[in-house]
């Protein structure tokens, strides 16, 4: 294509029939975009953790059927997001991008950013977070990584997409405040931050509308609010009526190709029911993509095999959580007889079932890492369980128990199997298998020393672990290199400083959705509101088995002499972070805060900001936070934007939500609001108006007369209290006819203006 045309996608579009910009409207094929004039094809391939590209001399499909080319497969979101760490996420995201552009690939289709509502759904362990600050600045780190090596990322799934349970047609029904506070604040922080050149739109409805034809979605919030000038794709499938999608704000429909909606597009064009200058709009859109995904291309492009893994091992240590570790049993010494029990240590669980589903290049066995660094020990194996078949489950576990009773240690490797949790289905319970609990207590009973590695991709219940084990390392899903991160955090090669991205309750009854989850009759009740995750349990003050961002080491920490500054663009928050323990340790400081006084309904407490600090024994170092006004800010309803709150709001610091050893406090000024008033203002809100309120405090000053304060007593009531929520339009017109309505109108708008 010659420079001069490229330079200027705009002009591909201008020569081009309403059938043509349709037809760039939906796929070529699966995989890959229509070529139309000068307007080249691009190829989309799945890889929020490692590159899924199937042999296109194979055929493509969406199941994963056709063979895919070797990859890395490096920690899925759910193990990625446990490291709390933004650069490590665009290490990997740098990683991804380069093989992608290796192979061809120009858009990769991630990364998967919905918060994590409830445990029980299916695809949680493609997402980060059940905090959507901490999942936007992971993504936004992942996002960057990506598309600094000339890759585009598709941010998914937009939006509210938090079941698989009828997930092509079922409505999220969420009020307007969690609907921006909760499930749309990554992405609008990711789009403002990281420009991500496609979004891809959900497969749900959003209080009734499907994403890929919600106006108010693609076009009013996308775009007019956020910024957003990429390029929204659909997920695949997910279009119902594709001129509707094309009014709303969708760009191109995939897969292909869909030679009728093509046709039906073209149509509405010339009949006037779709707007023409809203097909060449998303016309423009798509070719500009093209140019520049085709721009950046390089054939030539290497990677090493080695040096990615090297990079997924380092990733996957970072990952994972040290929830436990009494008596210091952790880390291991090279030395004496230790037992490995469980089907995991030698068939490993890294990854979870789907589009994500990654071929790797390689896989690390954790047997025979732990082996390679046991040194002198001896090291034996019994399998434990089977999670293809229960035929032999006692005899199993006889073995187990056996060979875990003549050792001085024994490590299980428990956790759920790809059937049991998979992208199309969510789980029932989040118990683990119960022959896998058995197993650990009849081991338990035998050895004093236990030590459980969990692989999973949604939380379990783990009381029932925490009593029968000495330490637990949750090892989440790791990707491919996760049997030797796993050994070197065993043997203290590396010390664990992975930190929860969720919290783990005593109970399934106690989460937030227990009620309105995964939903019925096509409808999904948002019904605990901004209350998700930690600001449930906090809120509530329920007992949880481990809190969010929970995460020991081996070392400890001291925090002391907090400080919290406010300016105009938000506050900046530092403190003094000491090692006290006698190894080298990675820190994640997390940084909380609250108003207690709110006129909104709030959490005690939320993620503002985080940051990590690495220290050597006895060193010191000043940590600091900034977090951005903007992050104050809650949705007003009425006025119909974000607004700062004013307030003395407190600032607490520790290692998770729940321990938070030094706090102090911040002023911070809030933002001016006026609401419109309206006939249906209450008489309250019509009062606190300067204007409004001295008008109708002179005139009911003679009927409520010598009472004053006390009118309303004979009847037992507050007579204040009872009529501020009544309409002024009805008080002032029905109830006491104290003006005409055009009296009462002329006083609304001169308090409006």
């Amino acid at each position: 294509m010659p420079d001069s045309i490229a330079s200027d996608p705009d002009d591909l579009v201008t020569p081009l029939s309403a059938e043509q910009r349709a037809r760039l409207g939906s796929g070529r094929d699966f995989w890959s975009t229509e070529p139309i004039g000068d307007i080249p094809s691009i190829v989309l391939s799945d890889g929020p953790h490692g590159l899924r590209y199937q042999d296109p001399g194979k055929g493509g499909d969406a199941l994963g059927i056709g063979p895919s080319i070797p990859a890395t497969c490096f920690p899925p979101a759910v193990g990625l997001a446990q490291s709390w760490d933004p650069e490590l996420a665009f290490r990997v995201g740098a990683a991804i991008g380069r093989e992608a552009r290796a192979a061809g690939v120009h858009i990769v289709l991630g990364p998967g950013i919905n918060i994590k509502r409830d445990p029980r759904c299916g695809r949680n362990f493609e997402y980060y977070s059940e905090d959507p600050r901490l999942t936007a600045a992971l993504a936004t780190g992942w996002v960057r990584g990506l598309q600094g090596e000339g890759v585009g990322a598709s941010l998914k799934h937009f939006a509210a997409n938090n079941t698989e349970h009828e997930r092509m047609t079922s409505s999220s029904d969420i009020d307007p405040r969690p609907l921006r506070e909760i499930y749309l604040h990554a992405f609008g922080h990711i789009v403002r931050e990281a420009a991500p050149w496609t979004v891809m739109c959900s497969y749900n409805k959003i209080n009734g509308v499907y994403a890929a034809q919600n106006h108010w979605l693609l076009t009013e919030v996308l775009r007019a609010e956020w910024g957003f000038d990429g390029v929204v794709v659909s997920d695949w499938g997910a279009v119902d009526d594709r001129v509707a999608a094309v009014a709303a704000g969708l760009d191109l429909a995939m897969p292909g190709a869909d030679e009728a909606g093509d046709r039906r597009v073209a149509a509405a064009v010339g009949d006037g029911s779709l707007d023409p200058a809203v097909l060449e709009a998303s016309a423009r859109r798509i070719a500009a993509l093209a140019v520049r995904a085709t721009g950046g291309a390089d054939p030539e492009t290497t990677w090493d095999a080695d040096e990615h893994h090297a990079l997924a091992r380092a990733a996957a240590a970072q990952c994972a959580v040290l929830l436990k570790n009494d008596n210091e049993i952790l880390p291991l010494t090279a030395g004496g007889h230790i037992a490995v029990v469980g089907e995991f240590a030698t068939e490993p669980r890294y990854q979870g079932g789907g589009s994500s589903h990654v071929a790797a290049t390689r896989v690390d066995i954790a047997l025979d890492e732990i082996r390679a660094h046991a040194g002198a020990a001896t090291v034996t194996y019994a399998r434990g369980f089977d999670t293809g078949s229960d035929s032999a489950a006692a005899i199993l576990r006889d073995d187990a128990v056996e060979a875990a009773g003549r050792a001085d240690l024994a490590v299980l490797f428990l956790g759920l199997a790809a059937a049991q949790e998979s992208e199309g289905f969510d789980r029932d319970t989040i118990e683990l298998p119960a022959d896998q609990v058995e197993l650990l207590h009849a081991v338990r009973a035998v050895q004093p020393r236990v030590v459980v590695v969990l692989a999973h991709g949604g939380v379990l219940r783990l009381a029932p672990i925490v009593e029968a084990a000495d330490a637990i390392l949750d090892a989440a899903l790791l990707g491919q290199a996760a049997g030797g991160a796993i050994a070197d955090l065993l043997f203290g090669v590396t010390a664990p400083s992975g930190r929860l991205t969720e919290t783990v309750p005593v109970r399934l009854a106690d989460v937030p959705a227990y009620d309105n989850f995964p939903g019925e009759q096509g409808h999904v009740r948002y019904g605990e509101g901004i209350f998700v995750g930690y600001r449930w349990y906090d809120r509530r003050e329920l007992e949880v088995s481990f809190p969010f961002g929970h995460g020991l080491t081996y070392t400890t920490f001291d925090y002391a002499d907090p400080r919290a500054v406010a300016d105009s663009e938000g506050v900046s928050v530092t403190v003094r972070v000491t090692n006290t323990g006698a190894r080298n340790g990675r820190e994640v400081v997390q940084v909380y805060t609250g108003l207690e006084s709110s006129s909104v309904s709030r959490p005690p407490r939320e993620l503002a900001g985080f940051a990590s600090v690495e220290l050597d024994p006895g060193a010191a170092q000043d940590v600091t936070v900034r977090i951005p006004r903007r992050e104050f800010a809650r949705w007003n309803e009425p006025a119909g934007r974000w607004v700062v709150e004013g307030g003395a709001y407190t600032v607490q610091i520790g290692g998770s939500s729940r321990d938070l050893p030094v706090r102090t406090t911040v002023r911070i000024d809030g933002d001016t609001v006026q609401v419109p008033l309206t006939r249906e203002s209450s008489f309250a809100e019509v009062m606190a108006n300067p204007v409004a309120g001295a008008e109708l405090g002179a005139t009911l000053q003679p009927l409520i007369g010598a009472q004053g304060s006390s009118a309303g007593a004979d009847l037992g009531v507050d007579m204040a209290r009872m009529i501020g929520s009544i309409p002024i339009g009805r008080i002032a017109l029905n109830l006491g006819g104290l003006m005409t309505a055009e009296e009462l109108d002329d006083l609304l708008r001169r308090a409006n203006s």
